[in-house]
């Protein structure tokens, strides 16, 4: 394994390799200007539960990652995870942070690592609940301040007393930007009116999830990034994997791409505030997911793929 002053030093490296990056595209995402495609930790035990071996393949997975010139990636306390076909339900594995710190850390100022807090195994939060998980993230992934934190809500009417903690905490200096997820219209509105919202994050995929076009629009119209979930899995969730369409595979077929390069790359078109942050365990499928960026799908290809609404 690479030690710490390695580990820097690749590190450190990180804005020359991305200059060198084909897609030449980024957005500033709080502070920093990142790769359009990130890398989401949510996939990274793959099929299995989480032994020591599979947390040394995720270490040299993540090395990896950053060696190809993703500075954004996203965690929470709760990934990796598995779950079943068409369901909501997950099961927490619970070691990416202690991973991505074993395999980044020390952790470059143009690199932003988003975590969320919200869901815990007993359900959502209680706002009071919430300074407790911050420090925990910022404990285990060896960090003072987290870079970009989401409220991950789940059926409150009201996310106002929940994200004011965390803009509280945010003038304590323990958070350094805010984000929202599984969110609508109106709590992106009422989250505004607390403090900055940098990022959303909603279900967002070919088919899947486009009740959200609408705060997609939005976000684009305030300079939000917007970052969707299922972008691969989309109606699978989260069983993962990317499910099957005879159009889109019709039109892989015809860029000699895969059916995951043209979901993201569809993703992409969809606006420059539009990132993607596709997870795996496998290193083939990683390059696959980053070489989507320069994919350019036809207006044809684009009216197919608009057309597929759930």
């Amino acid at each position: 394994m690479q030690n710490s002053q390695e580990n820097a030093s690749l590190l450190i490296n990180l804005s020359s390799q991305i200059a060198e990056s084909k897609s030449g595209e980024f957005w500033t995402l709080g502070d920093v200007a990142v790769r359009r495609i990130g890398f989401g930790a949510k996939r990274l035990a793959g099929g299995d539960g989480g032994g020591a071996d599979v947390q040394d393949r995720a270490i040299a997975l993540l090395r990896r990652v950053v060696e190809l010139g993703v500075n954004h990636v996203d965690t929470a306390a709760f990934y990796p995870s598995h779950g079943q076909a068409g369901e909501t339900r997950f099961e927490s594995l619970g070691w990416a942070n202690d991973v991505i710190r074993r395999a980044l850390a020390p952790y470059p100022d143009e690199f932003v690592l988003a975590t969320k807090v919200g869901p815990t195994e007993h359900g959502l939060a209680r706002p009071d609940e919430l300074r407790e998980l911050v420090e925990s993230d910022l404990r285990v992934l060896g960090v003072d301040s987290l870079d970009l934190v989401y409220l991950r809500q789940m059926g409150l009417e009201s996310i106002a007393e929940h994200f004011g903690v965390l803009a509280e905490l945010q003038e304590k200096g323990m958070i350094r930007h805010l984000g929202i997820s599984n969110v609508r219209v109106s709590h992106l509105h009422e989250a505004r009116a607390i403090a900055p919202v940098v990022a959303v994050q909603n279900r967002y995929s070919v088919g899947f999830g486009r009740v959200n076009d609408e705060i997609l629009q939005l976000c684009g119209e305030l300079g939000i990034a917007f970052i969707p979930f299922f972008t691969l899995t989309a109606e699978s969730r989260e069983a993962g994997g990317v499910p099957g369409s005879e159009p889109v595979q019709e039109i892989a077929d015809r860029h000699g791409a895969t059916v995951a390069q043209v979901r993201l790359a569809w993703t992409l078109s969809r606006g420059d505030h539009v990132l993607a942050i596709p997870g795996t365990s496998s290193p083939q499928h990683l390059e696959e997911n980053l070489r989507a960026a320069d994919l350019t799908l036809s207006p044809e290809d684009l009216g197919v793929l608009d057309s597929l609404v759930d």
